[in-house]
This record gives C-alpha cells, sequence and structure tokens, in this order.
C-alpha cells in the first residue's frame, strides 16, 4: 500500500496536481482512503528522493522538483459511469471521442456507481485513489453529487439528482403530462412510473414529483403503487413487477430506461401479458432497435448532441481554471407508438 500511496503522490506533484507544498497527513490519509503511518511512510521516502523539504513542525512539506521536471500533461477526465451498461452506449463513445479530439485524456473508471452499491463513503474512498483533474458523473444520487460539491476537483452532473446542488451538470427534459393526459384520456388508472431507487430515496427527484404532481391534476391520487422501490439490480425490477401484476396489475407503465424496458418487455411477454392489448408500455429513451419493431415502441427521443457540446465546453473552462457550475436541459420529444392504447377494462 505505501508503494501505491508513494506512486500516487509524485505522480501528482510531477504532474503539476499540487504546486508549491503537499496537503498535510491527515488530509492526505482521508482522500486516498488509507491510514496516516501509510502517508508518513510515503512522504518519508519521497524526502529521501529529494522531492520534498521539511519547513517545521506543524508547516506543510514543500515541493522540490528539479528544473524540467514537471512533466507536460494532458488534463484528464474520468468518467464514473452508473453502471456497466453504459460503457457500450454510443452515446459515451462519442463524448469520449469529442474530449479526445479537445486534446483531454478521457476515460472510464474501472468501477462504476452501481459496483459501489451508490455508498458515498465508498464511492469516496474509490474516487480519492484515482488521479484525475476533474470528473463525470453518470446518474448520480443526491448524496453523491453531494459529496462530490464538497470536493476540491471539479465534477459534472450528467444526469443524477442535482437540482439546487452548486455543481455543473446537463439532463434530457421530458415533459409527462401530455402522456399521462393521453393514458387517462384511454381509461388508464393504474399508471406505474419504474424508476431506479436512486431517484426516489430519500425522496423524489424533481422528474418523479412531477409525475406524482401530475397524476393528482388528472384525479388520480398518488402513492407508493405508482412510483415503486424496486432498488437498482435486475432481481429486484423482477419482484416489483411480479408483485404488481399479482392483485391490481398496472395498466399502464412508463419505463424509465432502455434495459429495464427491455426486461420489462420481456418479463410480461414470458408470462402473457403484451402491449398494448393487456398494458400500455411507454420507455422514457429512445434505442434505434425502436426502429425494427412492430409495433414502434412509445418512446421520449432526444438527441444528446448539446450535452456532449456542453461537456466539452465545461471541461474547457475547468481546465483553464475557470468555475462553472451551470446546469443545463435540452427537451426531449414525444413519439407516440403502438404500444399504448385503451385501459383492458374499456375493452
Amino acid at each position: 500500500m505505501t508503494d501505491q500511496v508513494l506512486e500516487l503522490l509524485r505522480e501528482g506533484m510531477l504532474s503539476g496536481r499540487w504546486r508549491g507544498t503537499l496537503p498535510g497527513r491527515d488530509r492526505l490519509a482521508s482522500e486516498l482512503g488509507v491510514s496516516h503511518r501509510t502517508v508518513e511512510q510515503a512522504m518519508r521516502r519521497l524526502a529521501k528522493e529529494g522531492l520534498l523539504a521539511s519547513q517545521g513542525p506543524g508547516r506543510r512539506r514543500r515541493i522540490v522538483l528539479p528544473e524540467g521536471d514537471i512533466q507536460p500533461r494532458h488534463f484528464r477526465l474520468r468518467v464514473l459511469a452508473y453502471d456497466p451498461s453504459d460503457r457500450a452506449l454510443p452515446f459515451f463513445g462519442e463524448l469520449l471521442g469529442q474530449l479526445k479530439a479537445r486534446g483531454f485524456t478521457a476515460d472510464f473508471t474501472t468501477k462504476t456507481l452501481l459496483d459501489l452499491g451508490m455508498d458515498v463513503k465508498r464511492v469516496a474512498r474509490f474516487v480519492h485513489k484515482v488521479p484525475a483533474d476533474a470528473w463525470i458523473v453518470t446518474a448520480g444520487s443526491r448524496e453523491v453529487l453531494e459529496w462530490f460539491c464538497k470536493q476540491p476537483v471539479p465534477a459534472y452532473a450528467l444526469f443524477g439528482v442535482k437540482s439546487g446542488l452548486p455543481i455543473a451538470g446537463c439532463g434530457i427534459r421530458k415533459n409527462l403530462q401530455p402522456v399521462i393526459r393521453r393514458l387517462v384520456e384511454l381509461g388508464h388508472r393504474r399508471i406505474v412510473l419504474l424508476s431506479r431507487e436512486n431517484m426516489i430515496v430519500p425522496e423524489p427527484a424533481l422528474f418523479q414529483r412531477k409525475f406524482l404532481e401530475t397524476l393528482q391534476a388528472e384525479g388520480i391520487r398518488p402513492t407508493a403503487y405508482h412510483l415503486p422501490v424496486w432498488g437498482y439490480r435486475p432481481a429486484g425490477l423482477h419482484r416489483c413487477l411480479e408483485s404488481l401484476f399479482q392483485v391490481t396489475p398496472p395498466t399502464a407503465l412508463i419505463v424509465e430506461e432502455i434495459p429495464t424496458f427491455l426486461a420489462v418487455r420481456d418479463h410480461l411477454a414470458r408470462r402473457g401479458i403484451i402491449a398494448p392489448r393487456d398494458v400500455s408500455l411507454i420507455c422514457l429513451d429512445h434505442d434505434p432497435s425502436f426502429d425494427w419493431c412492430d409495433p414502434l415502441a412509445t418512446h421520449f427521443y432526444s438527441d444528446f448532441a448539446p450535452l456532449t457540446r456542453r461537456i466539452g465546453r465545461w471541461a474547457g473552462n475547468v481546465a483553464r481554471g475557470v468555475q462553472d457550475h451551470r446546469q443545463t436541459f435540452t427537451l426531449a420529444r414525444f413519439i407516440e407508438g403502438g404500444t399504448i392504447g385503451p385501459a383492458p377494462e374499456r375493452r
């Protein structure tokens, strides 16, 4: 462990992450998630190498680099994805390509938020061990994004629960009001939104609150039935679906993500529940495979190009030391396909 910490500290000094003096032992131990003793041993070895010099008791150690030893480097952007499947999405391929074209070093971390259980302490320990000049955090919970806001390294919230936080970010706005109104016109009352737990707990995010408010405005008293908590993993999703369809099955399901939508459709089909005959299905995302489906899945279409451009501008700002906390949104377009129809009771 001492060798690993030694390399992190040496690389940080040579790259210019720390200039003038090295942060104190307590702060480094907290950032790197190691003991004070490990940090102290690494510092002593750096002092023996001539890279650190004491300035007296209680004062930070001075960084001593021979002239010319600070190596030019690219600005390093690390992407902390939501789950492993994110790495295969075309959007991220385009984003990383554009960032690299701008001269940045950009790549995914070895772990994702789901790998870390969306646990703030585990995220903190992991992030402190990864050298980075800036972070892009995908679909972070409120607690995770609040933690990033308190760190010295800038972070960008790609989606996630970021409203009101001092953090740059972007997202897609989807207007559910006309969709809910259309479902109510078709006789639907048991309308369920399937969102992952971090968008609901400890309290619903803005989009989920709007969903509940829209149900209320349409004369449907919202309860936990309409916005169930099922966790993050496939097993939790399938348990939730089994429970929902046991007694009072939903007549309409609104699903946030492509993987979840495909899992829901497959789960229902294996039980003979077909859209739109038995249930109306709406996906809040777009997938090219929808164009091959008959009927076409009812969904929202989003243009991600403004998001990649905005992230590129943010990266350029923070690389120059310019503070940038602006949050932007792109409006998605609703496409009514053939997976919604009258509620079964109306047939």
